[in-house]
């Protein structure tokens, strides 16, 4: 099948899985295309299994393989969705919550990576290095996950603007400690020596430069804005800056991911403030928001359909749980300690850390990491490990975010 055939299929199985999730099983629509996905994929393999004869299986895996997961969203959709999330992020509000946003996207990213590493190291043995690397890669929540979530949750102003703020920033923070590990542990892969001076550059290039491109760009369409009254003309820009702005970061080897955020909150706060008309806002806010729909609804189908090129046995599937509860303490560390730093001088309600802990998803971003690592003898272990986390995440910390926030509301309320 040539691009256009799967890129068609895709769209086809998306909309027949939300319109099947749409019917009967009336969840939020990314998480219900995810779990119609994963069962189909999973009554294929049963069904293998009882007639063998069938080689569904078979015959489906190397089409699941060829889709490129990993190139797929770190290269091709996960700008769009950035910036579509960050349109809607106002750099008033994340200013109030900055000092919270940049410690959790730091300090809370290696503090995650460690304990989630370590504790791989300890339980099953891993090499400490591929345990960080797996560290780093479930230590960043899904801005595409989490984005999706709010939506339903229905949380206060500036909880939300935390939670966003956070998830929009430490992937590229995340991105930058896994290039890293990955050059340590395999350094015929890495550009460059694998010393902790080449970090510190590497973190400056990528993340520092990625800010600076991000702003740049949004600068230069936002005076392009300013003198056009064109509303085709103006979307068009805002599509031209997304997709062109993340490609020239991946060719100066600048974080894309931080680009995209960056240009997003600069074209949706002082963009539609100072540079559109009312019309003009009222269709790029439309335009971004059924991208962002549709390309949700793609990654999570994604998501479901890569069941097939995970290597599952019993094992594997135990260390999936172990994952699951490692990867629940490493965040409930990355958010409480920043909090805590920060209580002598900002006082936050008692639901934040409960919150921001279990609504910490991890998604796509996770997946095609563990995909991208090198082959190994620890890769299999390592995706499906990361595979089982990001399914918990989504299906049972996706479904029940929203409830725990109402109850613990109530029951702050009554205090």
């Amino acid at each position: 099948m040539n691009a256009l055939q799967i890129a068609s299929l895709m769209i086809v199985l998306a909309g027949l899985f939300g319109a099947i999730n749409y019917f009967f099983l009336k969840l939020p629509s990314s998480i219900g295309i995810l779990i119609v996905a994963l069962v189909a994929s999973l009554c294929i393999m049963a069904l293998d299994v009882v007639m063998p004869s069938l080689a569904l299986s078979e015959t489906i895996r190397p089409m699941v393989q060829n889709l490129e997961f990993s190139d797929t969203l770190l290269e091709g959709m996960l700008g769009l969705l950035l910036f579509a999330g960050a349109l809607h992020v106002k750099i008033s509000d994340l200013h109030e919550q900055a000092w919270t946003v940049a410690l959790m996207a730091t300090i809370g990213i290696g503090l995650s990576t460690a304990i989630a590493g370590l504790g791989l190291h300890f339980a099953l043995g891993v090499p400490v290095l591929m345990a960080l690397i797996f560290g780093a890669l479930i230590s960043p929540t899904d801005p595409v996950a989490v984005l999706g979530v709010l939506r339903q949750a229905n949380l206060r102003k500036s909880l939300e603007t935390q939670i966003a703020g956070e998830s929009l920033f430490n992937d590229g923070v995340g991105y930058v400690v896994f290039l890293f590990l990955i050059g340590l542990a395999f350094p015929h892969n890495a550009h460059g020596d694998a010393s902790f001076m080449s970090a510190l550059a590497l973190f400056g290039q990528e993340a520092i430069g990625g800010a600076l491109l991000g702003g740049g760009l949004g600068w230069l369409v936002f005076q392009m804005m300013k003198r056009i009254d064109d509303y085709p003309l103006e979307v068009l820009l805002s599509l031209g800056l997304a997709l062109g702005g993340y490609e020239l970061a991946v060719y100066l080897h600048v974080s894309g991911p931080i680009m995209a955020v960056v240009a997003g909150l600069f074209i949706g706060d002082v963009g539609m403030k100072f540079g559109m008309s009312k019309i003009t806002r009222e269709y790029l806010t439309a335009f971004w928001t059924l991208i962002d729909e549709i390309l949700n609804a793609l990654l999570f189908l994604l998501i479901g359909v890569e069941v097939f090129a995970i290597a599952f046995d019993f094992d594997a599937i135990l260390a999936g749980f172990l994952g699951i509860v490692l990867s629940l303490v490493a965040r409930l560390a990355a958010v409480s300690v920043p909090i805590l730093m920060l209580s002598r001088w900002k006082k936050y309600r008692r639901d934040v850390i409960p919150i921001m802990t279990w609504g910490g998803l991890k998604g796509g971003i996770s997946v095609a990491l563990a995909l991208s690592i090198p082959d190994n003898e620890w890769k299999p272990l390592i995706l499906t490990i990361t595979y089982i986390v990001v399914l918990f995440s989504i299906i049972v910390q996706g479904l029940t975010i929203a409830p725990l926030a109402k109850k613990l509301n109530r029951e702050q309320d009554l205090l």
